[in-house]
């Protein structure tokens, strides 16, 4: 009689893991597709009790029957340990290599509607081009097209682009230049932990450039200073 007892509570409890673990995969399920989700539990920043009554529907409706509150938090108390090290770990030590940070002012960047001609006038523009130090940057959507420029180069742009339609134009920006070691390609949330970074501190990105292994951001002139030195402090984590 003992023994049956015995080996029905051990089934139990094999059957409380058994369940424990689907709704631990769930869970690490769903919190993978919020992002700011994962940043404030591997911070130790939310309620973990507040945030079990949020995503028990969804978690139920993933495993097709009911939870109890107490096992989402467990899941979400093992998966933020796990986050801690998982996400930052990798993340940090690859933000400790950043190489040289180059800081340049005084650019404007335009933004141009796609034409039949615009090929043809940035090849005219660039044949102009014939200092290294200048700053020129290209990037092309399916309907608009932006140029970042040095602020000398302003004039000899527009004029050749005369005909072409400017949405916008912003000048006083400053650029920042980021070289990340080759690793940074296969490691995902990079570029997230450094924008995040900027974005607690207010600071406004109006431009993202980017290579394999080398990111720019363009800021505001008046936020040049803080955002280098939101960057350059990441390199001590």
């Amino acid at each position: 009689m003992i023994l049956k007892n015995l080996t029905n509570v051990v089934n139990i409890i094999m059957c409380y893991i058994c369940n424990m673990k689907t709704i631990s995969s769930s869970v690490e399920e769903y919190i993978r597709t919020k992002p700011f989700l994962i940043s404030a539990l591997s911070q130790g920043i939310i309620n973990l009790t507040s945030l079990s009554r949020n995503i028990k529907p969804e978690i139920e409706a993933s495993l097709k029957k009911e939870i109890r509150y107490g096992a989402i938090v467990m899941a979400l108390k093992r998966l933020s340990s796990e986050l801690e090290f998982r996400t930052t770990h990798k993340i940090v030590k690859i933000i400790r290599e950043i190489g040289d940070i180059t800081v340049r002012s005084s650019l404007v960047d335009y933004n141009f509607k796609v034409s039949e001609t615009l090929l043809t006038n940035q090849a005219k523009f660039l044949s102009k081009l014939d200092n290294r130090d200048d700053f020129y940057s290209s990037s092309r959507g399916v309907n608009e097209c932006n140029i970042v420029v040095s602020g000398n180069l302003s004039q000899t742009l527009e004029n050749i682009f005369t005909n072409e339609h400017i949405i916008s134009k912003q000048e006083q920006l400053s650029s920042i230049s980021i070289k990340l070691p080759y690793e940074n390609v296969s490691i995902p949330g990079v570029y997230y932990f450094v924008f995040q970074r900027l974005s607690w501190e207010g600071i406004n990105i109006n431009q993202v450039i980017s290579t394999s292994n080398e990111f720019t951001i363009l800021v505001n002139e008046q936020q040049v200073d803080k955002a280098f030195k939101v960057i350059k402090n990441l390199k001590n984590l």
